[in-house]
């Protein structure tokens, strides 16, 4: 059974750097773990951060408007193609560990049969790792207009200020019928020391569960590109142990 985490909350939060620390997080604790990392932000940011350019997507599969790396094979029905291309359009980026980006995604009120044999078989695509990181546009809801999967963890990335903090409430309640069965929280992101008794007076205010708090890093400014921060990786790893995700075993 794939494990499934999503990384949501608004640009700018910190979303790729989080994303990224848990993917280094899960390839040290499960080293021999398949592991898809699913870019379902428009900005297309968590590629560039490996130093990929990935234009082939699942919206140009639905598209057309992409060359395949191979000749499209004759006879397929529409699923088997769908699911083919998947596999073509994948970029690996280690011997465990495979990026997909989706760019954008149809509305499900689209009654046309494409939106269905496209979200049946992006699911049938993510089954085949044993873990999924969903780096998310917003909420929930974008990713799930796309494909309808369960989320054991959705983490809403915000910074340490009540204009994010009150948007991650809204976040909360857009994303949470998506998330049910699942856990839902906050992670507080660039937080300095001395901000904490203002922070949680107003996590409090809007009713919000911390899951994790992660301090700023001075350093990301030298690494606004690759995204890379042992801090952020060190910080989540105090708080790994509270998320509805495998554990490492001692």
């Amino acid at each position: 059974m794939t494990t499934t985490l999503a990384i949501t909350g608004k640009g700018g939060s910190g979303k790729t750097t989080i994303t990224k620390a848990f993917l280094n997080i899960f390839k040290e604790y499960f080293p021999d773990k398949s592991i898809l990392l699913f870019d379902n932000d428009l900005t297309g940011e968590l590629g560039h951060s490996f130093g990929k350019d990935i234009r082939n997507t699942i919206y140009g599969i639905r598209s057309g408007k992409h060359e395949y790396k191979t000749g499209i094979p004759d006879g397929m029905s529409k699923s088997e193609y769908i699911e083919w291309a998947l596999e073509d359009i994948v970029v690996k980026l280690d011997d465990n560990v495979d990026i997909i980006v989706s760019w954008l995604v149809a509305s499900k009120d689209c009654r046309c049969p494409i939106t269905k044999q496209i979200s049946d078989s992006v699911a049938k695509f993510i089954k085949q790792y044993d873990i999924a990181i969903f780096d998310c546009e917003f909420d929930l809801k974008y990713l799930n207009q796309l494909v309808d999967v369960d989320i054991d963890t959705a983490l809403i990335v915000t910074n340490p200020d009540e204009a994010s903090i009150h948007l991650a409430k809204r976040i909360d309640e857009y994303s949470a019928k998506y998330a049910a069965g699942g856990q839902l929280g906050i992670v507080l992101n660039k937080v300095e020391n001395n901000e904490m008794n203002f922070i949680f007076d107003m996590l409090k205010k809007y009713e919000l569960e911390v899951l994790g708090v992660i301090p700023v890093d001075n350093e990301l400014f030298t690494h606004t590109i690759d995204k890379n921060s042992k801090l952020v990786q060190d910080a989540i790893k105090q708080f790994y142990f509270r998320l509805n995700l495998p554990q490492k075993r001692v």
